[in-house]
This record gives C-alpha cells, structure tokens and sequence, in this order.
C-alpha cells in the first residue's frame, strides 16, 4: 500500500515537472521570436533611412551640378553678348570717326574722292574703309539693303535715305540721336559738301522717305552685302 502511494507521488511529480517544462518552453518561445522581429524592423528602418539619405544626397549632387550648368550657360551668354555690343559699338564708331574726317570735302557729282564727292560715293567710301562693307555706288541701290528701321528706332550709323520725288536720289549717316529724339546725320550736300544736317530742317524733314540699319547688332553687316556696283549716283 505504501509502495502504490509512493509510485502515485512520483509519477505525479514527474507529470508536474514534464508540464512545466514544456509550459516554459512553449512561454518563452514566441518571446524570442518577438525581439528577433523587432531588431529585424529597427534594421529595416535603418536601412531605409539610408537609402532616403543616399537618394537625397543623389538629387542633391543633381541639382547642384545643373545649377552649376545654368550658371556657366548664362556667364557664357552674358559674355557673349557684351562681346557682341562692343564689337558693334567700336564698329559704328569707326564708321563716324571715318565719315568726320570728310567734313569740308565739296561735293562733286560723280565724285569720289576727298577732292570731291557726291552723297553715295561718300556713303560707300565710308563704310568700306571704316567696316570693310561694300555697298551699291548709288543710293537707290543702296536703299535696297539692310533691314528698315522705323524713325523712333534711330540708331547712330544707321543710313536715312531722301527724294523729291518718288525715287531715292539722296543718302545720309546718322551721326547722333539726342535726348529730345533730334536726329543728326553726315552726308554729302550739293550747297555745302560734307557736312552735320537735322531731320528737324525745314528743308531735309520733308524729304526724308526712310532708314535703314546695314549693320546688325553684332558688328557685322546685313544681307552679306554684295560688291559695288559701278554706276553714277543720282545726288542732291
């Protein structure tokens, strides 16, 4: 009888002991499972972050480089056109310092030379020796070049051209523009030669049919300007 009691004390100690063992395996499994799971998500998100930053730093690197490019575009432009506007600026000041030493030359029909010279003749000396241009020998022709500019847009070696009629029989380089809108101009005058006339003169206002501008913005000349064309000028 005590040997029966003793054998149910120990086979009920030893189920005890086998469900406790396996209860605590059973607890504490998932609990392992669960700080796995989280270190792989604090990893997870580590890794993201990274990659968020290394994209960031990738646009960026991007935005600074085209930065950059749009930078060293514009300098360049800049550059190019203060290249372009001191080119046509030394051009058209070549052409008026060429065209003053005239002043005082008589006019002579079908001249031209600084012994006598008529208005297309000194138009077309002019140009050629100051911008190596070649203009047609009479202002009619001459009117046919470069691009029309209107009264308001004067500029200083612009070519203005006159008649009496219907045909251009005249042909002037504007020397100035003042303030006030004045336009001054050199050319070739049968009463007095070369010299600086208004647009405001009773006698040349009239006259005047319209302009044109030989010389674009960037110092070179318009239309690739064809070879003289021997002639005799038909003058004021």
């Amino acid at each position: 009888m005590k040997k029966r009691v003793l054998f149910y004390l120990v086979a009920l100690v030893s189920t005890v002991s086998v469900q406790s063992c396996a209860t605590n395996y059973v607890v504490s499994q998932p609990a392992t499972y669960a700080k796995e799971y989280k270190t792989d998500a604090k990893l997870a998100s580590i890794d993201n972050k990274k990659m968020e930053q290394d994209k960031q730093r990738l646009i960026d690197s991007f935005l600074a480089e085209k930065a950059a490019s749009i930078a060293n575009a514009k300098k360049a432009i800049k550059n190019s056109e203060i290249a372009k506007a001191v080119k046509y600026n030394k051009t058209i000041d070549n052409i008026l310092t060429e065209a003053e030493t005239y002043l005082g030359t008589p006019y002579r029909y079908g001249g031209m030379t600084r012994r006598g010279i008529d208005c297309s003749a000194f138009v077309l000396s002019v140009f050629g020796a100051a911008a190596g241009l070649s203009l047609p020998r009479v202002a009619a022709s001459q009117a046919q070049e470069g691009e029309s500019i209107e009264k308001g847009d004067l500029q200083k070696g612009d070519l203005i051209f006159f008649s009496h009629g219907r045909r251009i029989s005249h042909v002037g380089i504007v020397e100035s523009v003042t303030e006030e809108g004045e336009i001054k101009f050199i050319h070739a005058a049968t009463s007095k030669g070369v010299m600086i006339s208004s647009l405001n003169d009773s006698y040349w206002g009239p006259k005047f049919r319209f302009a044109k501008r030989v010389i674009n913005e960037n110092g070179d000349a318009y239309n690739n300007l064809a070879s003289s064309t021997p002639s005799t000028a038909t003058s004021f």
